[in-house]
């Protein structure tokens, strides 16, 4: 993840919307439950920590196998890995 977007993503102060989701009663008791020992001020903010959690994982593999599958579409097509990794050291400064 780039930078800027981690700089964002970690903004107190970023949009908010309301949106209703229906989850299983003792889904929301266990979270109650846990957020206290967690030190989470509710069961909400809980359930978003979770979300933001699992859905960088998901970004971060699904970019992931896009650089890999690129790479490897690269080196088919005759470009050396030090020309590779020389172009992946200098996205991975900016």
């Amino acid at each position: 993840m780039k930078v800027e977007t981690l700089k964002k993503r970690l903004d107190k102060n970023r949009p908010m919307i309301t949106i209703t989701i229906r989850i299983p009663e003792d889904v929301i008791e266990d979270l109650k439950r846990v957020a206290p020992l967690l030190g989470f001020s509710g069961y909400q903010s809980l359930a978003r920590a979770y979300i933001g959690q699992g859905l960088r994982a998901d970004l971060e593999r699904l970019e992931g196998d896009t650089v890999s599958a690129l790479i490897a579409s690269l080196k088919r097509l005759g470009v050396s890995d030090e020309v590779i990794q020389e172009a992946l050291s200098e996205v991975a400064e900016c």
